[in-house]
């Protein structure tokens, strides 16, 4: 095989296929993990620029232009549900039969992505997911996440036969047709656990949870959101801890609800814990966003 037939190769096996980016305040990451992950393979681009302010939107603009992606630019931030949503739509209706979610801070190559699109296709009505590994090589996530329906904590592995997989959506592939019976993400969450709701909605209609074994992804946590031991944002502390009982209240019984309140001082001190002790005395950013996470978590919060 000369290099000619080698540089086809992702083209077409990534023909029909849609790779989505949701970007917020996030042009530095486009432009050192979307050209290494798309190269000249002609899968189509979609970066939903979510709107952080004016400087970044001016960013992402010409990077989009420079490399011919499809820039879809709402005028306010519609969060990671929204901005996928609407990537997703935007891909069905120029004729893309596979979607591929990434984040601004995770990264493959063509012949991975194709690999994951590949496994999409075969699987039928499944949402696939790549191996995921850090930066330095190690294993960030072998693919799928347990839930823990007894309190709504998480394990890389199953530790009861009630635990619940999911699978992150730092990196998803996933069928038009299932897409479209799932209806996409549950904007109600706005950002974290989305993804957790749609494996949840997934295996509800009978769909599979696949980690195609042949495909990985290089994530960089924190290139959004701060890795762990070092400070998050408030926004992540918020949301965090509001969609888990948002999620427990869409899709469990009473008494399981309850049990997810009566741990929730808990399982947010585990979550501010997170970024480190250091960050609640330099700021009051991080108390703010557990705070309101908390109340809106005990209430009834859609945004």
């Amino acid at each position: 095989m000369d290099d000619g037939e080698a540089s086809m190769r992702p083209a077409s096996a990534l023909d029909g296929v849609a790779l989505i980016v949701v970007s917020y305040g996030s042009s530095g990451l486009l432009a050192a993990n979307l050209p290494r992950t798309a190269g000249d393979s002609g899968v189509r681009v979609v970066v939903v620029d979510s709107f952080s302010g004016e400087g970044e939107r001016a960013a992402v603009t010409r990077l989009a232009a420079a490399h011919g992606w499809d820039l879809l630019a709402p005028p306010t931030n519609v969060g990671f549900g929204g901005g996928t949503n609407l990537g997703a739509a935007h891909a069905l209706a120029a004729g893309s039969r596979v979607l591929v979610f990434l984040n601004p801070d995770a990264w493959t190559d063509p012949a991975g992505l194709a690999a994951l699109a590949a496994a999409a296709r075969s699987q039928g009505r499944a949402l696939v997911a790549p191996r995921i590994l850090r930066p330095d090589g190690g294993v960030y996530s072998r693919g799928l996440t347990y839930l823990r329906l007894a309190d709504g904590t998480m394990s890389g592995r199953r530790t009861s036969p009630d635990d619940v997989p999911w699978l992150s959506g730092a990196c998803l592939a996933v069928g038009a047709e299932l897409w479209g019976e799932l209806g996409g993400f549950d904007e109600d969450y706005f950002l974290y656990w989305e993804d957790v709701d749609l494996s949840w909605r997934a295996l509800a209609l009978g769909a599979r949870l696949e980690v195609a074994d042949g495909a990985h992804v290089v994530h960089d946590e924190g290139g959004t959101q701060e890795s762990r031991g070092r400070a998050k944002s408030e926004t992540y502390y918020r949301y965090d801890i509001r969609n888990r009982m948002l999620f427990a209240r869409k899709n469990l019984g009473p008494a399981e609800v309850r049990r997810w309140r009566r741990v929730l001082p808990r399982a947010a001190r585990a979550v501010a814990l997170r970024g480190g002790r250091r960050q609640f005395v330099e700021g009051i950013g991080p108390w703010r966003g557990v705070a309101r996470g908390v109340v809106e978590a005990l209430g009834d919060h859609r945004r």
